[in-house]
């Protein structure tokens, strides 16, 4: 998996591509730990991820948790397979998918 980050202000932007799972989501949190600090929109741009595991939804579930007390975060771009995923997982109720 691969992580791009882009700053915009108080605006972070994280695009992800590849797949998001137990081998990569610790590499996605400690990139989270180290950025989301003083943000206040946290933006995932899903559009070239393929796939997500429990673990990757872990580290989804984390950062929502984290910006619900600081300001906003959304799920971009998320294919059809992924959005599957949080509909079955029930993750459509928590992130704001668009």
């Amino acid at each position: 998996m691969t992580i791009k980050k882009m700053r915009n202000g108080d605006e972070l932007t994280i695009a992800l591509a590849g797949r998001l799972d137990t081998n990569t989501a610790p590499d996605l949190e400690l990139e989270l730990k180290g950025s989301i600090g003083d943000v206040k929109e946290l933006v995932f741009d899903m559009e070239k991820l393929e796939y997500v595991s429990s673990a990757g939804l872990r580290v989804l579930l984390y950062a929502q948790k984290v910006m619900n007390r600081q300001g906003r975060m959304r799920v971009c771009h998320v294919n059809e397979l992924i959005r599957e995923v949080f509909d079955i997982t029930g993750f459509t109720e928590i992130l704001t998918v668009e």
